[in-house]
């Protein structure tokens, strides 16, 4: 991913109003990312753990997507759970569900979309073995890290696919 500034981020999301997007808080380490090691930027909201976003290229446009942590939603603290985005295993509470408010009018009606995804948003970093789980568990794929990358951009353009679903920019 190409470096972005606060401006970028902000000016990118789709589905909330540009007075929320105003009020987001980024991630206070943004000057100092590692941003070839990103696919997209994806943080939690420190001040509101419930919430998170994600930033990435779409279309050749820079698109954020809003995000919230579903509620009541048991894991086992024995049993791993894999990320739909990037496919790694995580233990207890690593993985969330998280919706997004679908852009457009459904959105506006409440419309949301789910998936599975690294709890902590790191997505790119486990992709490249840049940050581990704690689970302990570990898939021996035969997938190059290439390949792996690759895999989970397109996982990512589907998600988001849903976001933008019925919304003439979706095309």
């Amino acid at each position: 991913m190409k470096p972005v500034g606060e401006a970028e981020i902000r000016g990118s999301f789709v589905n909330c109003s540009k007075g929320e997007a105003r009020r987001i808080n980024l991630p206070r380490n943004l000057p100092e990312l590692s941003w070839t090691d990103l696919d997209f930027l994806g943080w939690r909201d420190p001040g509101a753990p419930d919430r998170g976003y994600l930033v990435a290229e779409r279309n050749g446009e820079l698109v954020g997507v809003t995000l919230r942590v579903a509620q009541e939603v048991r894991r086992s603290f024995t049993k791993s759970t894999v990320c739909s985005i990037c496919v790694t295993p995580h233990s207890g509470t690593g993985v969330a569900l998280f919706v997004a408010p679908r852009i457009g009018a459904a959105g506006r009606q409440g419309n949301t979309v789910g998936t599975y995804m690294c709890a902590d948003l790191a997505c790119s970093l486990y992709v490249r073995g840049v940050k581990r789980t704690d689970s302990g568990v570990r898939f021996e794929e035969t997938l190059t890290t290439e390949e792996r990358i690759l895999r989970a951009a397109v996982n990512l353009e589907g998600f988001l696919d849903k976001v933008f679903d019925g919304d003439v920019r979706s095309a």
